[in-house]
């Protein structure tokens, strides 16, 4: 089996597969790439077509083995390499996700999941809303080609025949998991302050006029001011996506130290 590997294209086979590991986990984890809007077949065709382009940089002055279980070895730490790359960037898009189920939660939209006889809703009003405009943005600021480019960079920083450092990966995985919380609600910070308002305005009609049905007025005019002030700070969604993804991309390659 060594020998056939060996043989095969001079070990071009081999490091295909090593950069195939590497660059998949995109099409799992990272946003856009991974998303169930693209056929798995597309998905498949798109990793290997990237791979094969990869390749040639990747293999340059590289000593790949031939045996099964190092060759087995490095596929699985060519995958922890591209997880901890594509994963740093998904959170990104859950902070985007977690900062819309916010809004969703105060202005009342997620009041029809609580109480209805299905549970087949896939999330609030804004949390679609605020997905398909942060996919926009993220191709309108060229978010496809800076991870391709953090890719390519990957196998600078790790390269094909050595591993990541576990230490490393997992302590700056924390660190950018950590931010999830404080990136959501800066990106609603004023959203979710106008909402607050208008609950203290209605509290206060509702002791100075008590036969005001406040539920009845109340949902419609969070869902307007929710509507408005999203409408409203959507020019500035996309500097904080353009910066966030500067900083995605920024700490997936800083975790990222041969062992």
């Amino acid at each position: 089996m060594s020998e056939v590997l060996a043989k095969l294209a001079g070990g071009e086979l081999t490091g295909f597969i090593l950069v195939l590991a590497r660059v998949g986990p995109l099409f799992l984890v990272a946003p856009l790439f991974s998303s169930k809007l693209l056929p798995s077949r597309v998905r498949g065709i798109a990793a290997v077509a990237i791979s094969m382009g990869l390749t040639p940089m990747a293999t340059h002055g590289q000593h790949i083995p031939g045996g099964v279980f190092p060759l087995a070895a490095l596929v699985v730490e060519g995958m922890l390499t591209g997880f901890g790359f594509a994963f740093a960037i998904a959170l990104m898009f859950a902070a985007v996700e977690s900062a819309a189920a916010f809004v969703d939660a105060v202005s009342g939209f997620t009041f029809g999941e609580l109480i209805g006889a299905s549970g087949s809703s896939d999330g609030g009003v804004f949390a679609q809303i605020y997905s398909i405009v942060g996919v926009l943005i993220f191709l309108a600021v060229g978010g496809d080609d800076w991870m391709l480019r953090g890719v390519a960079r990957t196998f600078a920083l790790v390269p094909l025949t050595a591993g990541p450092r576990l230490g490393s990966l997992v302590g700056g995985t924390e660190r950018v998991f950590a931010t999830i919380f404080t990136s959501a609600v800066e990106l609603v910070a004023p959203v979710m302050l106008a909402l607050l308002v208008t609950d203290v305005a209605f509290g206060v009609v509702s002791r100075v006029v008590p036969q005001m049905n406040v539920f009845a007025v109340g949902f419609p005019s969070k869902i307007a001011v929710a509507v408005l002030l999203f409408i409203a700070t959507l020019p500035f969604l996309g500097p904080w996506i353009s910066q966030q993804l500067t900083l995605s991309v920024g700490a997936a390659l800083s975790t990222l130290h041969a062992a």
